[in-house]
C-alpha cells in the first residue's frame, strides 16, 4: 500500500529562502515567520498523512453511491471531513469576518498541496467551496455574503461550480439551461449540467451550487450568460434551512480516477436562483472562480507528482534487480537495489526536479496573487493572469507524465492495483481536463494572454529573467555555466517562438495556434528553470553560510543542475516545431483522417 509524507522541509525552504516571504512587503505576510509556518504546515501534514493519505485507497475502491436521490461518500470521508472542519482548515485564507484565519493565500496553497497528494477526490469537496465562496465574495451583494459565506467557510455547506452541458464543454455560449425572471427578484433555473465536482453528498447540511444561465431575451451566445446561487435547500431569513429546492442528482458519473468525489448529473427544474453579480455578466463572475480553480488544478498535477515519486523511490531502494555495472553494491544479497541503475536513476531525478521545480512555480504563483490582492499591484496580477495557463495545463500534462515514470519504476507491479500505483495515474489523468482542457490553456496563453495590455506582462516576465540572470553576474563560473547560461538560451527560444507568432500569425492564425501547446510547454519550462535558478542561488548562499544542514542544500543544487541539463533544453525543440508553422498540421482534410 501506497505510503504519503508531506514535504513540509521543501515547502519551509521555497517560503523562507527562496521567495523570502516575510520581506515582501505584503499586507499579512509579517506575520509569516518561520517557526509559525512550520507550525502550521506541521499539522497540515500530520492530518494528510494520518488521516487523509489512509482513506485514498477507501474512495478508489469504493466509489460514491446514489441511493433514492441520496448520494453518500466512501466510508470514512465524513469523519475526516469534520476533522477538516474543526481544524478550521476549508477557511485558512478566507476572510475573518465569515469565519476564516485570513492567513495570505500562498499558506492555503502550501497545505492544500499537501491534502491534494494525500487525498485528491476528498480534498476537492472543500477546494470546490473554496472557490464558490471566492466568487460570492468577489460579486455577492452584501445579503449574499453574510447568507452564504459563513457557512461555506466553514464548510458547514460545500459549494460547487457548474458549467458544463451534455452538448457543449468549452463553447459555454450554447448552453440551454435557462433561468426565468421571477416578480420577486427571483429566477426559475431549468436545464442540465454534467461532469459536477462535489455536485451532492452527505457531509454537508447544503450544497450552494454556483450555475450559469442564459436569461431569455438576453444576447446571444457567451455574452447573453448570467450565472445564478441555487443553493440545494432554501435558506430562511433566520439562517434556517427551508424547503429543498428544485435541483436533483440525475446520476454520479463513472470515471477513470477520483471515485472518491461524487461527481454528478445535475438536474434544476424551475429551480429558485438568485442572480450573483450582474445580468448577461456570469462570466466575469465565473471566472473568479475558475482562474482560482486553475491554479488549484495545475498544484493537483504536482500533488500526485510528490505522492507517485515518494513511493517510486521508496520501491527503487528496497527492490532488488540485477547488479550495478560498476561494481556490486549490496554483496549480501542476491541483487543490488533497482536505484543503482543509471536509467531508474534519470527516472527518478526526471520525477524528483519537477516535483521541486513545480513546487517553487505554485508557489511563486500564489505569492504573486497575493501580492495582487493584498498589495492592489496591478504588474503582480498581469503576471499571474499571464502564467495561469501555464501552470495549469504545463503542470498537469508533466505531473501525469511523472505519475507514469513513478508506475515505470515498478516494472509490472506498477501495472498491478494492490501496489496502488495506477491510483496516481488515473487521478492525475482528470487534471489535464477540467477548468479547461490543457488544449484550451494553450490557446488562450497564445491567443489571448501574450497580447493582454500590448504584452507588457511577458515582456515583463523576460526582463525579470534578464535582471536574475544580471544579477547573477558575481555567482561563481561553475554556477554561471549550470543555471545561468542555460537559462538565457532558453529564455531566447522563448522570445524567438514569440517574434515566430508576431511575425506570421497576423498573416496565418494558424501558424500561432498550431504552435501553441508547445509554446505553454516551453514557457513551463522556462518558469521551472528560473525557480531551479533561484533555488540553487538560495541554496548555495545557505551552504556559503555554514547551514547546519549543508547535504539538503547541497542536494537541492544538483537536482537543479539536472533540470538545466536535461529538462530545460526541450525549449530548443519546441522552438523547432512552432518555427515549422501549421503547414504540416493543417495538411489532411478533415476527409484524409
Amino acid at each position: 500500500m501506497p505510503s504519503y509524507t508531506a514535504p513540509i522541509k521543501d515547502t519551509q525552504f521555497i517560503l523562507h529562502d527562496v521567495l523570502k516571504i516575510t520581506e515582501a512587503q505584503i499586507p499579512g505576510y509579517d506575520e509569516l515567520e518561520a517557526d509559525f509556518t512550520s507550525a502550521v504546515l506541521e499539522e497540515a501534514g500530520k492530518i494528510a498523512g494520518a488521516v487523509l493519505h489512509p482513506l485514498n485507497v477507501v474512495g478508489d475502491t469504493e466509489g460514491c453511491r446514489l441511493e433514492n436521490g441520496v448520494v453518500y461518500t466512501p466510508t470514512g470521508f465524513k469523519g475526516a471531513f469534520d476533522q477538516m472542519k474543526e481544524g478550521g482548515w476549508p477557511g485558512l485564507d478566507m476572510p475573518e469576518r465569515y469565519g476564516g484565519q485570513n492567513m495570505p493565500y500562498v499558506m492555503g496553497t502550501a497545505v492544500g498541496e499537501f491534502f491534494s497528494g494525500a487525498n485528491q477526490a476528498f480534498t476537492m469537496y472543500q477546494g470546490l467551496t473554496h472557490g464558490a465562496a471566492s466568487a460570492i465574495l468577489a460579486h455577492g451583494s452584501d445579503a449574499q455574503k453574510d447568507t452564504y459565506l459563513p457557512k461555506m467557510v466553514s464548510c458547514d455547506w460545500t459549494g460547487t461550480m457548474n458549467l458544463t452541458e451534455p452538448h457543449c464543454g468549452t463553447d459555454l455560449g450554447m448552453m440551454r439551461t435557462k433561468a426565468e425572471p421571477q416578480e420577486d427578484g427571483t429566477y426559475k433555473v431549468s436545464g442540465q449540467k454534467i461532469f459536477i465536482s462535489s455536485g451532492d453528498h452527505d457531509m454537508a447540511d447544503n450544497i450552494i451550487h454556483l450555475v450559469l444561465a442564459k436569461i431569455p431575451g438576453g444576447p446571444e451566445g457567451i455574452k447573453g450568460v448570467s450565472l445564478f446561487i441555487v443553493p440545494k435547500f432554501l435558506v430562511n431569513e433566520d439562517g434556517s434551512l427551508g424547503e429543498r429546492n428544485g435541483v436533483s442528482v440525475g446520476k454520479i458519473e463513472e470515471k477513470m480516477g477520483i471515485h472518491g468525489n461524487s461527481t454528478c448529473v445535475m438536474n434544476y427544474d424551475g429551480a429558485t436562483g438568485f442572480l450573483l453579480g450582474t445580468e448577461h455578466k456570469g462570466m466575469r463572475a465565473m471566472f473568479t472562480m475558475m482562474n482560482e480553480a486553475r491554479l488549484g488544478v495545475g498544484m493537483q498535477g504536482l500533488a500526485q507528482a510528490e505522492a507517485a515519486y515518494q513511493n517510486a523511490l521508496a520501491y527503487a531502494k528496497d527492490r532488488l534487480q540485477g547488479r550495478d555495472v560498476t561494481g556490486v553494491k549490496n554483496p549480501d544479497g542476491p541483487a543490488d537495489p533497482l536505484i543503482v541503475h543509471p536509467d531508474v536513476r534519470r527516472n527518478l531525478m526526471d520525477q524528483k526536479s519537477f516535483a521541486e521545480g513545480a513546487r517553487a512555480f505554485i508557489l511563486w504563483g500564489a505569492h504573486m496573487l497575493d501580492k495582487a490582492h493584498r498589495a492592489s499591484d496591478a504588474d503582480a496580477d498581469g503576471l499571474i493572469s499571464l502564467l495561469t495557463p501555464v501552470i495549469k495545463g504545463f503542470l498537469t500534462d508533466k505531473g501525469y507524465d511523472m505519475t507514469v515514470q513513478a508506475q515505470q519504476v515498478y516494472g509490472g507491479h506498477g501495472y498491478i492495483e494492490e501496489w496502488g500505483m495506477s491510483q496516481y495515474t488515473r487521478d492525475a489523468r482528470i487534471a489535464m481536463i477540467y477548468e479547461g482542457a490543457n488544449g484550451v490553456q494553450a490557446l488562450d496563453l497564445v491567443g489571448r494572454k501574450l497580447a493582454q495590455d500590448g504584452g507588457k506582462h511577458v515582456m515583463a516576465f523576460f526582463e525579470m529573467v534578464k535582471t536574475f540572470c544580471k544579477d547573477s553576474g558575481d555567482m561563481s563560473e561553475d554556477f554561471i555555466r549550470d543555471f545561468i547560461d542555460p537559462l538565457k538560451a532558453a529564455s531566447k527560444d522563448l522570445q524567438a517562438a514569440g517574434m515566430y507568432f508576431m511575425q506570421n500569425g497576423m498573416k496565418n492564425p494558424n501558424h500561432a495556434l498550431a504552435g501553441s501547446n508547445d509554446f505553454m510547454h516551453m514557457f513551463g519550462h522556462v518558469c521551472l528553470g528560473l525557480m531551479w535558478a533561484h533555488m540553487a542561488k538560495s541554496a548555495q548562499a545557505a551552504c556559503d553560510a555554514g547551514a547546519s544542514d549543508a547535504a539538503f542544500y547541497e542536494t537541492k543544487i544538483a537536482t537543479g543542475r539536472y533540470y538545466m541539463a536535461r529538462q530545460l533544453p526541450a525549449t530548443a525543440l519546441h522552438l523547432a516545431r512552432i518555427q515549422s508553422g501549421a503547414d504540416t498540421v493543417m495538411a489532411l482534410d478533415a476527409e484524409q483522417f
